[in-house]
């Protein structure tokens, strides 16, 4: 018994030796970037890639490790390779050179900005899934010459070479029932639609600094109601078409009570039932979601 329990150690001393001097073998590599020379470090959204430094017929080179993780410790054979950090908009490369049994530290200066952006309905903070934010870099006549990112999201730390920039949040209707025209899930339902409620700023980033940007929407939900007399039942099979005081259109709904998201404003709506017209004008104010009442009274064409 003794032999055999011998016998048994010295086979697994013999597949671990390999392993072991495989292991001294690698090289480990622990990556940081900051934000410029002497900034702060990144601590979220910088994507690491490495590459092989070598190349293939093709002319690429093969990514051996990509990681989302801050600051990723990485093992790797003796070789070239070059390691690349994207944060955001910008991004950074170094050729690094590593020997077997390498211990090394590599922190990657990446010559950029941050933003982190902000969005509120009279000064309460809105769900990040509830906008849409648009980020431009503006020419001498025209703010959004350039659409450099279209999926910013409220909250999370972009990275951005220095200079000036125009964001744009758009809130996402997603109570809106009865819009026409409008996208769908999967499972049949109204997919948010982008109103009219926008809002903007211009903001210029420095090398190194994070700039925090808070952009104000106002706006409210409303649900349209053709009735007979004020406060009655609303009527079924009505299609209504809300425009701007200039007559563009906004938006067209139908249903008993279609409901929709309006930016603070003044606004005309036209309602039809039963081969007939009504129309109204209505208010919105920020904050205040209520019902609108269109009388189905008859208008004239001097009226219209």
């Amino acid at each position: 018994m003794f032999r055999a329990a011998l016998l048994f150690l010295v086979v697994c001393l013999t597949a671990l030796a390999p392993a072991r001097a495989q292991d001294r073998d690698q090289a480990t590599l622990k990556l940081l970037a900051t934000l410029g020379e002497n900034g702060a470090p990144v601590d979220s959204g910088v994507v690491w890639r490495i590459f092989d430094a070598r190349t293939l017929p093709d002319g690429s080179r093969p990514v051996i490790i990509e990681s989302a993780l801050s600051h990723p410790v990485a093992s790797l054979p003796p070789g070239d390779y070059i390691i690349h950090a994207a944060f955001g908009l910008a991004s950074a490369m170094k050729s690094v050179t590593l020997l077997a049994g390498d211990s090394r530290s590599l922190t990657l200066p990446i010559a950029a900005g941050a933003l982190r952006i902000a969005a509120t309905r009279d000064n309460a903070p809105l769900d990040p899934a509830s906008v849409q934010i648009a980020i431009y870099v503006p020419d001498r006549n025209d703010a959004e010459a350039n659409l450099v990112y279209s999926k910013a999201r409220l909250g999370e730390t972009i990275g951005v070479p220095e200079g000036p920039y125009h964001i744009v949040s758009t809130y996402l209707d997603s109570v809106g029932v009865g819009a026409l025209g409008g996208a769908k899930t999967a499972n049949g339902a109204n997919a948010p639609t982008p109103s009219n409620s926008i809002a903007s700023g211009d903001v210029r980033v420095g090398a190194g600094k994070m700039v925090d940007v808070t952009l104000r929407h106002r706006f409210a939900t409303l649900t349209l109601k053709l009735v007979k007399a004020a406060g009655g039942e609303a009527l079924a099979n009505s299609t209504f078409t809300v425009l701007t005081p200039g007559g563009d259109i906004v938006r067209e709904l139908i249903g008993a009570f279609p409901s929709l998201v309006l930016a603070e404003g003044q606004y005309i709506v036209i309602a039809r039932h039963d081969a007939k017209t009504f129309q109204a004008t209505f208010d919105v104010k920020s904050g205040m979601d209520r019902d609108v009442e269109i009388l189905a009274k008859e208008t004239t064409a001097q009226e219209q």
